[in-house]
């Protein structure tokens, strides 16, 4: 295998390849509603329409399927960890819609074939929305996870390696990585965008010179626009700002959703911040943490923060910067050991005014990114007491710890001290967890009041519609 070089980097292509072609909707699956609802179903309308949109619409405004004339809406896609999401929402913020899908399990030789389970995933969720919604929808964004890598030939926009995933690290990449970055720069980490792609040079690149490299919202977003070259500067620092056009949704596209003639695809950005952005955290010191599958914290600060050695990053945010790291403790751990209703009934019973004695860095897997990058930490979750709330109470205060720990280093490194914390995806409904982390962090926690990241991305969908951009 040829060695890589700095050339090498800079030759292979971060343009979009050309369409695929659109593929058939998936079934529902088990557990996930369609979001899909009928004119004479008043429950479905009522998921679909807020009722305080409907008891503030003018009575003179004519009414077609819920919809006004010449009423402009706004879709967000949501492609997380362990599912993906839509909202639709109108001018004034108000949700219309809204429905998620888990992803489809496809075995392509030992390992899960998820560009196929995303791509099918992304039209069944078109799919899914209210068809009486689709002909007022006239701007599209998607957010991703940060750092998911999927590699593409340019010519045939066929897969030339399985997508590499967020929390995957790839430490053998670190040397020849580290040989051309600064110094403890944030592509100095083995889950790193950069240390996935000079893995896949390293092992199987043998068509490196037509090779394209794409984050998963753009691939997402290419599907939908067809365009080449087109990126958010969040999931990799180049091109454009989120929610900016980036062109027309597809004419193909556009005549099976029945969206508006003038349906604009805007770019997107990474999950975690698509879940700052529907929280409104819009002061600096306001920081969200994302408990879902993982913990994701974002702060807003006027200092821009990256040191590799924790895992700590920075994002534009306008004329200020989004500040955190993202753990591998979360959600996953919890129901590696417990179902949802255990975890209902168990989380009642804590007392979170009460300090739980137990100490454990919860882990899915070995392997951490944030506050300690560390590809060999083991998960430590015992001694285990025979009372299971005691447990989960020991857990769930270790995530706090956790989270309390990575705000700290964020001020430690220079970054605008937090002051409040929202709180964002499944963890923000348990109420006992809120508190406990309340008295950890010492700070006001709240659950937003939006908590999907899909919110986050159709609010780009809206700031693209207002754009100079669309003609």
């Amino acid at each position: 295998m040829q060695a890589i070089t700095p050339h090498h980097l800079r030759s292979i292509s971060l343009l979009s390849p050309s369409p695929l072609p659109l593929t058939p909707s998936a079934p529902i699956q088990q557990g996930y509603h369609r979001s899909t609802r009928t004119p004479d179903s008043k429950a479905n309308r009522i998921r679909s329409v807020s009722k305080s949109m409907w008891k503030a619409m003018p009575s003179s405004y004519e009414e077609i399927e819920g919809v006004r004339v010449g009423e402009r809406l706004y879709l967000g896609l949501d492609f997380g960890t362990s599912g993906a999401r839509f909202a639709v929402i109108d001018e004034g913020g108000g949700v219309r819609g809204e429905g998620k899908r888990e992803y489809p399990v496809y075995m392509k030789e030992e390992s899960i074939d998820w560009v196929r389970s995303w791509k099918e995933t992304l039209f069944s969720l078109l799919n899914d929305i209210p068809v009486d919604l689709r002909p007022a929808i006239g701007s599209v964004s998607v957010d991703g996870t940060s750092a998911t890598t999927i590699i593409v030939d340019g010519a045939t926009g066929e897969t030339l390696f399985r997508p590499l995933l967020y929390n995957e690290s790839c430490p053998d990449a670190l040397p020849a990585v580290k040989s051309i970055a600064p110094a403890n720069h944030t592509v100095c980490s083995g889950s790193s965008t950069l240390c996935k792609l000079v893995s896949w040079w390293s092992t199987d690149a043998s068509n490196w010179e037509s090779a394209v490299l794409l984050h998963q919202a753009d691939w997402l977003l290419w599907l939908l626009h067809g365009n080449l070259g087109i990126s958010d500067y969040n999931n990799a620092l180049k091109v454009v700002a989120p929610g900016s056009v980036v062109g027309s949704l597809k004419d193909d596209l556009r005549k099976q959703t029945g969206f508006r003639q003038d349906c604009v695809v805007c770019a997107g950005t990474t999950d975690s911040i698509a879940a700052f952005l529907a929280a409104r955290a819009t002061e600096t010191g306001k920081a969200v943490t994302s408990l879902g599958s993982t913990l994701a914290i974002k702060l807003l600060s006027t200092t821009r923060v990256e040191d590799a050695r924790f895992g700590v990053y920075s994002h534009r945010l306008d004329d200020k910067w989004l500040v955190g790291g993202a753990s591998n403790t979360g959600g996953a751990v919890l129901r590696q050991i417990f179902t949802d209703e255990q975890l209902e009934k168990l989380s009642v019973q804590i007392d979170p005014t009460v300090e739980s004695h137990l100490d454990y860095y919860p882990l899915p897997a070995v392997g951490e990114r944030f506050p300690v990058a560390d590809p060999n930490m083991a998960p430590r979750l015992h001694p285990r007491p025979d009372n299971d709330v005691e447990y989960l109470h020991g857990i769930l205060e270790s995530i706090a710890r956790i989270e309390a720990r990575g705000y700290g280093l964020l001020k430690d490194l220079g970054a605008t001290p937090v002051d409040e914390v929202f709180t964002a995806g499944g963890g923000s409904k348990n109420e006992r967890w809120t508190k406990i982390r309340g008295r950890v962090l010492g700070l006001p926690v709240s659950q937003a009041v939006h908590t999907e990241a899909a919110y986050g991305a159709a609010l780009l969908a809206l700031k693209g519609s207002k754009s100079e951009n669309i003609r």
